[in-house]
């Protein structure tokens, strides 16, 4: 008989699965690995983990066997039809009090039905978020776990021992709340992550094109950058990936300008649509993507549509420069602010008790968009766990004070110069939105209740009453109330 000699196993040997099993192993978790493929936990043994105590195994039968009570079952496996699948497998040898772990990209409403469903045979279940790459996961990922609350004991030594630790020593893990929390803080954290790339990437593109850096001037920069409160991982890469050359010439300029997309960045603009939450950048960054996707078309719009005339960018050098980094952090406020503004309403949808701090501190470490400013964002909901939104705490409306003046010149001058800045735009167009008591949806709901009988609400009037105007003599006084659209 299969003697019990595992903490933890591990389903799905691909690089972010090996890393993470190696990763446990050195903090001296004992794993039993699987994979669908058996001849790659042979060669994993022989391989990357020879020498360890990871052991290995040939069916999903013997590997449950080689776990110790409650079993802990991980998947890092494609998400989709493939977790179904497993679990499905998994289910039949685990006993009441087991718990079955998706590491994957999974989405949340897939997670919610998991949990509900596992949970209806007597087991535990843990949707976890887990970022930061193959170098994360090897070294000390962000990890997010949401799901069965009574599971959480039983996995939390494992998970805050291997993730990534923040400057304060504290782990970059921490429970987030029931069902499919963790997976949604994973995808939210995803769709920052493409507003931030977008971001990096319209910064590069008006220093490139309207202040004519090359690529070595542009490294320059971003090592610059990376010193101050640009601090951050996606901004450290982007300083190697301008310094790094192929026979003398920067690679990155070989590199055909279609940007692929793995949903994330989607799913995370449906469910603000669907709360009703203008997560504007994380949406123009994604559309950004599918207009990149449009070579062929863009090149040839390129040879007939009409150019802006020519218009330098004015001024002095190095004060652009520091325009662009101004209006570089400024977005990087508004992008995190929406992020959080939806995690917040995704938690009064779904009964989630979330810490935003908690969640800020995860990210501070191990993950994609680590950077020196979740920092900031962590003492905000500390001092206010109650916070609207984050461009009211102290910290940020100072930050946003100063680099207004700059935001709003260099998107101008980007305009001016036919460079596209979708992403700094509608960052500054949300803020202006944001702070303006007064919007044009008086005259929206006008035209609502003209074409349609919506009605409206008045200034004169206590708000939660509707009224009703009969503005061609024809309407009469039936009003529509189907729907709000």
């Amino acid at each position: 008989m299969t003697e019990p000699v595992a903490d933890i196993a591990l389903i799905g040997l691909a690089v972010m699965g090996q890393n993470l099993v190696l990763n446990m192993n050195d903090h001296g978790f004992t794993v039993a690995v699987y994979n669908r493929t058996v001849s790659k936990v042979d060669d994993f043994l022989a391989n990357e983990a020879k020498g360890t105590k990871i052991v290995g195994a040939h069916s999903i039968e013997e590997l449950v066997k080689l776990l110790k009570r409650p079993r802990r079952v991980m998947m890092l496996v494609k998400a989709g039809k493939a977790v179904d699948d497993f679990i499905e497998q998994i289910i039949p040898h685990l006993e009441p009090g087991d718990i079955i772990i998706d590491g994957g990209n999974s989405h949340f409403p897939d997670t919610i039905r998991r949990a509900k469903y596992v949970e209806s045979k007597g087991l535990l279940f843990i949707g976890t978020g887990v970022s930061g790459g193959e170098e994360g996961a090897r070294r000390g990922p962000s990890i997010m776990p949401g799901g069965s609350p009574a599971a959480w004991p039983h996995v939390k030594q494992i998970f805050q021992s291997v993730t990534a630790k923040a400057d304060n020593g504290e782990p970059c893990c921490d429970w987030v709340g029931s069902d499919g929390a963790g997976h949604y803080v994973k995808m939210v954290h995803n769709g920052i992550e493409y507003g931030d790339m977008q971001l990096i990437c319209e910064a590069y593109q008006i220093l490139k094109q309207g202040l004519g850096l090359k690529a070595k001037e542009l490294h320059q920069v971003f090592s610059e950058w990376n010193q101050g409160e640009l601090d951050s991982y996606l901004i450290e890469i982007t300083r190697d990936i301008l310094g790094f050359n192929e026979k003398g010439k920067p690679i990155v300029e070989k590199i055909l300008d279609t940007a692929g997309q793995k949903g994330t960045g989607k799913w995370t603009t449906v469910s603000s649509l669907d709360l009703g939450v203008p997560v504007t950048l994380i949406s123009e960054a994604t559309f950004a993507r599918c207009l990149s996707a449009l070579k062929d078309e863009r090149v040839a719009a390129s040879k007939v549509l009409p150019k802006p005339k020519k218009h330098a960018f004015k001024g002095a050098k190095k004060k652009l420069i520091e325009q662009v980094r101004q209006a570089l952090y400024a977005s990087k406020i508004v992008s995190y602010a929406q992020g959080f503004m939806l995690l917040r309403e995704a938690a009064k949808e779904h009964k989630w008790d979330l810490h935003y701090g908690n969640i800020a501190l995860m990210w501070r470490g191990g993950c994609i968009i680590r950077s020196r400013f979740l920092g900031e964002i962590k003492k905000a909901y500390d001092k206010n766990p109650q916070l609207p939104n984050l461009l009211l705490d102290a910290f940020f409306k100072k930050a946003i004070a100063k680099a207004q003046d700059s935001w709003r010149q260099v998107i101008s001058q980007a305009a001016l110069a036919g460079i596209p800045v979708p992403a700094f735009s509608t960052a500054l167009a949300f803020y202006d939105g944001y702070r303006c008591a007064v919007l044009p949806a008086n005259l929206l709901q006008a035209q609502r209740d003209y074409f349609g009988a919506h009605t409206y609400e008045r200034t004169d009037k206590p708000r939660g009453e509707f009224f009703h105007t009969n503005w061609t003599g024809r309407g009469g006084n039936t009003t529509s109330n189907a729907y709000t659209a």
